[in-house]
């Protein structure tokens, strides 16, 4: 893909993506709107997906191919997910999205499921490129996998977040919820199939 030459010289730049995917966590962590925070989670793993174009081993682009690959379902999922909350809420401010899961249980279940594929449990294949992106950035230069590490632990603490403020807790809106439709659980279940 780049030039076949010493991948050192990318040094500076994989450091940056590491930070731009760190600093893109960061911010998951501040937002109150649920579409903003799914937007930035999709800014920070591109920038693993760039750090690990960079580093040009077999591994490393298989891990990167893994995760974009992945990440489009993962992304995808979660926005449906947000838009099923906004049509029975019509907000997406996540305080205000509360209680779900005394209201729609199967709802909070794809919640989960989804946030998990998020975080890269096994046997997701987010987990598959982002162990693979790991090895490889570990196996280049040891003490990136320090970005790496922190990356993960706030993409963690951010979709735990996210679940827990969308689900858990008595709802604050005062209103009648229609059910979970079957096209609904069928998109949801085409997402997390693959």
């Amino acid at each position: 893909i780049l030039p076949a030459t010493k991948t050192d010289i990318f040094l500076p730049f994989i450091i940056l993506a590491l930070w731009g995917a760190t600093l893109a966590n960061l911010t998951c962590l501040q937002q109150t709107d649920l579409k903003s925070l799914i937007a930035y989670s999709s800014i920070s793993h591109m920038g693993l997906v760039i750090a690990a174009i960079l580093i040009q081993t077999q591994w490393s682009l298989s891990g990167a191919m893994a995760l974009m690959i992945a990440h489009g379902f993962t992304s995808s999922a979660l926005f449906c997910l947000a838009n099923t909350t906004y049509e029975r809420t019509k907000t997406r401010i996540m305080i205000l999205t509360r209680g779900f899961h005394n209201i729609l249980p199967m709802l909070t279940t794809w919640w989960l499921l989804t946030n998990l594929m998020n975080i890269a449990t096994p046997p997701s294949m987010n987990f598959t490129g982002e162990l693979l992106i790991a090895s490889s950035l570990f196996n280049w230069c040891p003490t990136t996998i320090i970005m790496f590490g922190l990356s993960m632990l706030i993409t963690a603490s951010y979709s735990l977040h996210m679940f827990l403020s969308t689900q858990m807790n008595a709802p604050l809106l005062n209103m009648t919820t229609q059910p979970t439709h079957s096209r609904e659980h069928l998109l949801m279940t085409l997402h997390i199939t693959p």
